[in-house]
């Protein structure tokens, strides 16, 4: 069975990396992380911007309506600092909010620092598109999307992306596949095709 290609637009917030002040580690966090976990082939849109809510908005609109991206994910701009408004434009342009998604992501956070209650992290549905905002710290990202292992080798504290293929068939996307030695994704039975 051939396995269906999964759009996915990477967008780093920085004004300080968008304007060169210091090289940007998001988006390569985030095609680093992609490229272990997922096993579908990709078209990648990079996007690196300032933390501008009107640039934010017309940056994620322009990645779901006009490239046609099932996943977008966002690093950056996430704390409550005034120069922070990723997670309102993420909220402006939502046709639904999925607020599992950023109550779990602190949840992992917390784990580490009790500063991760700070995170405003979102996940919303935009049309046929999932659009998450990650933590800004290649670290946090991986520990975000993979969760958190127990000593016995399961997930002590599960990640998000267990849920983002299942998310996606939901709403018309592709058929995601993962490697399970990074993440499972869970699907129910009924859901899940046969392995080739």
């Amino acid at each position: 069975m051939d396995q269906e290609i999964l759009r996915v637009g990477l967008v780093s917030i920085s004004d300080r990396a968008a304007t060169g002040v210091y090289e940007d580690k998001g988006l390569p966090a985030l095609e680093a992380w992609l490229d272990q976990a997922v096993l579908n082939p990709m078209e990648r849109e990079r996007r690196l911007i300032p933390d501008d809510q009107a640039g934010i908005e017309a940056t994620l609109k322009e990645l779901v309506d006009e490239r046609g991206c099932h996943l977008v994910l966002t690093t950056g701009g996430t704390g409550p600092a005034p120069r922070d408004v990723t997670p309102e434009a993420t909220l402006a342009v939502a046709d639904k909010v999925m607020p599992g998604f950023g109550e779990q992501m602190r949840q992992i956070g917390l784990c580490f620092v009790p500063t991760a209650l700070l995170s405003r992290q979102v996940g919303v549905i935009r049309g046929g598109a999932l659009i998450l905002n990650l933590p800004g710290q290649p670290k946090s990202i991986q520990e975000t999307l993979e969760g958190l292992p127990a000593r016995d080798g399961q997930k002590a504290v599960p990640g998000i992306f267990a849920a983002v293929p299942y998310c996606l068939d939901l709403i018309g996307g592709p058929y995601v596949e993962t490697r399970e030695s990074v993440v499972a994704a869970f699907r129910p039975k009924s859901a899940r095709r046969p392995k080739a």
